[in-house]
């Protein structure tokens, strides 16, 4: 860590280890799945010490209050120096990992449904929605 006074937002995202690249960090700010203090921000916002970010990594939420500035990637031990967790963050993100622990598996309702091969019964009723019109070329009635 430096002696920074401030540094813009996405290349902070992209020092702390929360995106891969500083352009997947933009892109994530310009879809508004990023706050600073609560309001939405642009690319190139100064932050501070002190101020707190709302992210989206994922479908998981997280809300960080910035505690140093780098002016480089390094490691992730260094990164995780940079930012504090609030505590209810973890308590949501630990909530969220419990709900997806519960819940059902997916593919074990698909698996239910399907009992095999499709009869022939199957098969016609597959064939009838695909082509409503059968053999017809034509809405028109022929005599």
């Amino acid at each position: 860590m430096s002696e920074l006074e401030s540094m813009r937002l996405d290349k902070w995202l992209w020092c702390a280890r929360f995106y891969k690249t500083r352009s997947l960090a933009v892109e994530e700010i310009g879809r508004g799945r990023v706050t600073v203090n609560g309001s939405h921000a642009k690319a190139a916002r100064e932050i501070h010490p002190g101020d707190t970010i709302a992210l989206k990594q994922g479908n998981i939420p997280k809300e960080v209050i910035v505690r140093g500035l780098s002016g480089m990637r390094g490691p992730a031990p260094v990164a995780q120096t940079l930012y504090e967790e609030t505590a209810q963050s973890k308590l949501n993100r630990e909530q969220l990992a419990e709900q997806r622990r519960r819940a059902p598996e997916p593919a074990a309702a698909l698996a239910a449904q399907h009992t095999g091969r499709p009869t022939k019964r199957d098969r016609r009723d597959m064939e009838r929605m695909r082509d409503p019109w059968g053999d017809r070329w034509s809405a028109s009635i022929e005599d």
